[in-house]
């Protein structure tokens, strides 16, 4: 593995209850994170070329972690999302590298198909900051109801020289949607918007 991990971590949150409603059956979201070395900080590179490779790595990696944790197949994810935090040696560009030309087939494969655009965010950071990861329906763009997002954070990440990447997947949408638009139910996945 080309990625030099120091520290994995794996959340699920489970949403029982809204505005005084039962939600069944729960709602849930798993977010999987990789603290990493950052091999360019500190430092100008031209080819970020390690950067997407470590991306291809952690795609899988993460999204085979997000799914075992809600302990559902890969075809029963519903939507998912990307994000990373670069410490104050690295730069922006090194997230993008990371996110944007490999990982997005590693995770696809990890829940079976994904044939809309992974949402995504990347931003510059401290350790103990949040980073959002932004959610959206793996097969149809258009599904309103899965519009969402979930927070991470690690007191100790990322530090100067180190990115953090995360991965978030769901088995579900929002809880109690009604916003209108395209339902879960009727998405065809085929052009990754309807």
């Amino acid at each position: 593995m080309k990625a030099k991990i120091r520290k994995l971590a794996v959340t699920v949150e489970e949403t029982q209850r809204e505005m005084g409603r039962e939600i069944a059956p729960p709602t849930r979201k798993a977010v999987a994170v990789a603290v990493i070395e950052n091999p360019f900080a500190g430092r100008y590179e031209e080819d970020l070329s390690e950067l997407m490779e470590i991306g291809a790595e952690l795609g899988g990696l993460l999204g085979e972690r997000c799914v075992k944790a809600l302990g559902i197949e890969p075809c029963a994810a519903e939507s998912y999302g990307k994000s990373a935090m670069v410490g104050e040696a690295g730069e922006l560009e090194h997230a993008a590298a990371i996110l944007h030309p490999k990982l997005g087939a590693p995770l696809r494969a990890a829940v079976e198909k994904g044939a809309a655009l992974v949402p995504s965010s990347k931003k510059m950071g401290s350790p103990g900051q949040v980073l959002d990861v932004p959610l959206g329906h793996k097969d149809a763009a258009y599904v309103r109801s899965h519009f969402d997002g979930i927070e991470v954070m690690m007191n100790d990440a990322p530090r100067a020289g180190e990115i953090m990447v995360a991965v978030a997947v769901t088995d579900s949408g929002r809880p109690m949607p009604r916003v209108g638009g395209l339902r879960h139910e009727e998405a065809e996945g085929k052009d990754g918007l309807r």
